[in-house]
């Protein structure tokens, strides 16, 4: 059964491990204006930043060294010519002669070539970008309030495990637990993973599902949404904000696999959307 925002509350044990639609199921929603605004920043920056992954050439691994340049380079990029070295975690960007040092998580632009340092030594990914930019605009399903959520999360073991980001970056992510939602006539428990946020130290739980509209209006391999924390302990899951990964925008990004068990019989209609573009994928 679930409950209208005003009166969400749990009144049982068993209850108080779902997670409650407070949303009027009469009324359609208007988008939150915060979430408004945070679709408009996201579209100007994809549209803009020198490290949108609408500007990103390639993303491969540096291994023993990658080269960028003429056709039977690593990453071809015509007018260009230069090579990233990875030793005893120090990146290298050779470039017109020159050496410089490359940080992590940090875009370094050299004329028309931007690149970066993701993942830690040893697995470091270089990002390419520059060159001719996609032309791509996220856009959602209407705002859905039945896809709002109140609740706690059921605590399990603290297992480390290895994941790819919304990035395409490879973590080592820590199962936070499971959250259980409603699914049509029953619910799903869906994992929760506690993913390191790049170059700092903080985190953020997030979930990664596929649904119903998988591949039938959202994105075929699954979408991200994160767990905001509320004041009395509880977590809000808002569905209308998730995500595609960057492998929606630019095939070069790897996919995430789907997590086990995270996937609803039911369409989620809310959150960003997706339509395959010819010649892009």
């Amino acid at each position: 059964m679930l409950f209208p925002l005003a009166s969400v509350r749990f009144f049982s044990m068993r209850l108080a491990l779902l997670f409650l639609s407070f949303a009027p199921a009469l009324l359609q929603a208007q988008t939150p204006p915060d979430l408004e605004r945070e679709r408009a920043d996201f579209s100007s920056w994809m549209a803009s930043a020198l490290n949108s992954p609408l500007a990103t050439r390639a993303v491969v691994p540096v291994g023993a060294g990658v080269r960028i340049g003429p056709e039977n380079s690593d990453v071809p990029f015509p007018g260009i010519d230069a090579r990233v070295t990875e030793q005893r975690g120090t990146l290298t960007l050779r470039i017109a002669g020159s050496d410089r040092t490359l940080p992590r998580y940090r875009p370094v632009t050299s004329g028309e070539l931007t690149v970066m340092a993701l993942g830690e030594p040893g697995r470091t990914l270089l990002v390419v970008y520059g060159g001719s930019r996609r032309s791509k605009t996220p856009f959602y399903y209407p705002y859905n309030n039945a896809a709002v959520y109140v609740g706690a999360i059921q605590p399990t073991a603290h297992t480390a495990v290895r994941v790819l980001t919304l990035e395409g970056m490879e973590v080592e992510a820590t199962e936070a637990g499971t959250v259980s939602v409603p699914d049509g006539a029953g619910s799903i428990r869906l994992r929760v993973y506690r993913i390191p946020e790049a170059g700092t130290e903080e985190s953020e739980l997030m979930i990664f599902f596929r649904d119903g509209t998988s591949d039938k209006g959202s994105y075929p391999a699954g979408r991200f949404v994160t767990l905001l924390p509320l004041p009395d302990g509880r977590y809000r899951l808002d569905l209308n904000r998730a995500r595609n990964p960057f492998c929606a925008y630019n095939s070069v990004y790897p996919c995430p696999a789907p997590w086990p068990g995270n996937t609803f019989a039911t369409a989620i209609e809310a959150g960003e959307r997706y339509q395959r573009s010819t010649g892009q994928e």
